[in-house]
């Protein structure tokens, strides 16, 4: 074999290892975008299941509050409201937003239920008063690992080099499920 024939073969053979190594660098890449995507996706779903049982129980809520607080309709039409904005938002940062007016609300909702010394001993009433707070735990619970998948999945789009490939296969940065503008201030109650 003549050395122009070992240089050419050589040649050869390092450009092979080069695409196969690019290729596999390429490939692993992407697939380590699509399980980081699709772990957005899963924790969002379980914040939404959580949220979607929060949905469900306060119509009955409002219903039991009603009986006993009639003259305080601006409270509970705000509940209904924000509820119906949780029902109509559409994509995530949308529901976001929705879900934290209804959490305030709530937080309104359970202040006026602090004047009504029946209401608060209506066993039907603790009862939904209990499911919700551990509704609302549950919440918490979900929103936080939603974060951590969010947290880890952006990270890993904007790290070099593979942010190069984030942009070209169309990766984007996901969205945090973010407390709302005054959550940490308490509801003030007043007798």
């Amino acid at each position: 074999m003549t050395a122009g024939k070992k240089t050419a073969l050589i040649v050869v053979a390092v450009i092979i290892i080069l695409a196969l190594f690019l290729f596999s660098f390429l490939k692993g890449t992407y697939n380590n975008f699509v399980s980081l995507d699709e772990g957005v996706k899963a924790s969002w779903a379980q914040v939404e299941n959580q949220l979607q049982r929060r949905y469900d129980l306060i119509p009955n809520l409002v219903e039991t509050v009603k009986g006993y607080a009639k003259q305080e309709k601006e409270v509970l039409t705000e509940v209904t409201n924000a509820r119906a904005r949780v029902g109509g938002a559409g994509n995530v940062p949308d529901k976001i937003q929705a879900n934290n007016e209804l959490s305030s609300a709530l937080s309104r909702l359970l202040v006026v239920v602090e004047r009504y010394p029946d209401l608060k001993s209506n066993q039907n009433f603790m009862r939904l008063q209990d499911e919700l707070a551990g509704t609302e735990n549950r919440i918490a619970v979900e929103r936080r690992r939603y974060n951590e998948a969010v947290r880890t999945y952006n990270v890993a789009i904007r790290r070099f080099p593979a942010n190069l490939l984030a942009g070209m296969f169309g990766f984007s940065s996901a969205t945090f499920f973010e407390a709302p503008a005054g959550a940490q201030t308490a509801p003030s109650v007043k007798f």
